[in-house]
């Protein structure tokens, strides 16, 4: 790609925005990062990747998480009691997101990505959805569980993912007013998806 563009994406549980990413990454011929943020921050920081990985995995909205912690852009120095919270941990993802986007064309799943970017003008910001059935359906290719213990997996999973953005953001994980795009994998399918949003990138950026 001759300009660097940036597309972060959210997404619902089950609705393909992952393999969306992958499929837009081997077009656009740019690099696909997910958990191997958690590996760059654990370099820049010198904190465990396993510590990363377990508050990524493990995020729970509490108290502690609404109280201000919103994402200022500050890092909590290596002497502080602080320096590996749940916040810090955030703070160095959000660093190599930045370092990221001020380097390459890239794609970025979830993770805050597009607030984090949000003064980038070359950043797209694309929310991926579909309807139950269609999260139901995508589900199950995963995860071998019963059809309600299915459903409770999905929606335990999007309300993690929404508490985590607006933890960190303050923005709605599904307000449409937060995103250039929205697509529902749905009524369009994965391949048409990627047309879409390539052909968006074509029309801002004048992309070939």
């Amino acid at each position: 790609m001759s300009q660097r563009i940036v597309i972060c994406i959210n997404r619902e549980y089950g609705s393909g925005g992952k393999t969306i990413g992958e499929m837009l990454s081997k077009d656009l011929g740019i690099h696909y990062y997910d958990k191997e943020i958690l590996k760059l921050a654990a370099e820049e920081s010198g904190i465990s990747e396993q510590l990363f990985a377990s508050a990524d995995a493990n995020f729970k909205k509490t108290l502690f998480h609404t109280a201000g912690k919103v994402y200022n852009g500050e890092l909590i120095p290596p002497e502080s009691s602080d320096f590996t919270s749940d916040q810090n941990l955030f703070n160095y993802q959000a660093k190599v997101i930045k370092e990221l986007a001020e380097t390459e064309s890239c794609i970025i799943i979830g993770r805050c990505g597009g607030y984090i970017l949000r003064d980038n003008p070359d950043v797209v910001r694309i929310f991926v959805h579909a309807p139950h059935y269609f999260l139901m359906e995508q589900a199950a290719k995963k995860k071998s569980l019963p059809p309600r213990e299915l459903e409770k997996y999905i929606e335990k999973v999007n309300k993690q993912r929404a508490d985590y953005n607006k933890t960190y953001s303050g923005w709605e994980w599904d307000d449409a007013h937060n995103y250039d795009l929205c697509v529902d994998a749905s009524k369009l399918g994965f391949e048409k998806c990627v047309e879409i949003i390539k052909g968006y990138i074509k029309v801002r950026f004048g992309e070939n």
